[in-house]
């Protein structure tokens, strides 16, 4: 397997010369491609001294970096160890309940819109649907929705800060009589499924990673999503007749616009000019578009042949992608962007649209 100092070396070697001065990710907040685009070129290895960590931004670094065994998840890292949670417990019947959840909310969210004129996907579609996705596959009170998703909204889901109950206490509390009733009388709900021969805080500890992923970076992702084929509205109607593709389109965002521009990892070892104990930082949305690796890399092309994924892609995320944009073309037929102002992303890590207003 290629590690990241065999690609380093190969790679620096035909480095143009370049600018004075080494550039920061704290400069690039509105706007972080022209800075992209000048690590790539100049600076493909380089420790940014007021961020804190080596920089990674071309394709086939980042992708080494990602599979290189002496970097490692730093503790504490939510979506890492979400993801690695929820790999390991969503399968088989946990698969199918979560599936049938997604379906379920996708439709009644989806329907809720299409007696309306004009509609924000972002604040009543993306936002809502991987929570109420999370609270219908586990099972929990209907009721409970709102509050659960003002949880997922402030992180209250996200596993690490050192305590029990998946970050906060309050989970736990929450989570306690529920897990006892689905041990005393397990039904066919996700809760019941990820209490078999698991304790409570390992149970809580899963509940946790899925409600940290939904309401983060999944939102983020099926708001990137959807943009990017409002914005293309002949490729939509592609997908429209043929949902079998949709799959490639929805990998093809992640590589354009992830919900994560950043992944940091350390370093357990040395590896070249990076000590051991260092941060790494692979810069997914440099790698993303990188032209030495995809032609025209800041075009949304959702029948790209190769979109090149660079992080596993999160069950949760994909499944509300599909279903949901599944739900919104069955309900809303006339589905496209409405006229006026967009949103210009202003924040480095949350790069998706904060509001995105269709007409239905």
């Amino acid at each position: 397997m290629l590690c990241l100092t065999d690609v380093l070396v190969t790679r620096t070697a035909g480095t143009p010369a370049r600018p004075p001065g080494p550039p920061s990710l704290r400069t690039a907040v509105r706007d972080p491609y022209p800075l992209y685009r000048t690590l790539r070129t100049h600076y493909p290895l380089v420790y940014d001294e007021p961020f804190g960590a080596w920089l990674v931004s071309r394709y086939d670094d980042v992708r080494a970096a990602l599979a290189d065994p002496r970097l490692v998840a730093l503790p504490g890292d939510g979506p890492a160890e979400a993801g690695r949670l929820l790999d390991r417990a969503l399968r088989g019947p946990a698969l199918a309940a979560l599936t049938a959840a997604v379906e379920r909310g996708a439709h009644v969210l989806a329907h809720r819109l299409a007696a309306r004129e004009e509609a924000d996907l972002v604040a009543e579609f993306c936002d809502w649907l991987p929570t109420a996705t999370a609270v219908a596959a586990l099972g929990l009170p209907y009721e409970e929705t709102a509050r659960v998703h003002r949880w997922c909204r402030t992180g209250l889901g996200r596993p690490g800060g050192g305590r029990p109950g998946g970050g906060r206490p309050e989970l736990g509390a929450f989570l306690r009589p529920l897990i006892a009733r689905r041990r005393a009388h397990p039904g066919g709900d996700l809760l019941s499924v990820l209490c078999t021969a698991r304790t409570d805080e390992t149970v809580t500890k899963l509940v946790g990673a899925l409600l940290g992923a939904a309401g983060g970076t999944t939102a983020r992702a099926l708001a990137s999503f959807l943009a990017n084929l409002l914005d293309h509205p002949g490729q939509l109607e592609v997908l429209r007749a043929r949902p079998e593709l949709t799959a490639g389109a929805w990998a093809e965002s992640l590589r354009r616009d992830p919900p994560l521009h950043i992944v940091l990892r350390r370093a357990v070892e040395p590896i070249g000019a990076i000590p051991a104990g260092a941060t790494v930082a692979c810069l997914l949305g440099a790698a993303g578009r990188d032209p030495e690796r995809f032609a025209d890399p800041d075009r949304y092309d959702a029948f790209r042949p190769d979109p090149g994924p660079l992080a596993p892609d999160a069950l949760l995320a994909r499944l509300t992608a599909e279903h949901g944009l599944r739900a919104l073309l069955a309900a809303l037929p006339g589905l496209r962007r409405a006229p006026g102002a967009r949103h210009v992303p202003d924040d480095l890590v949350r790069r998706s649209p904060r509001t995105l207003t269709v007409r239905t």
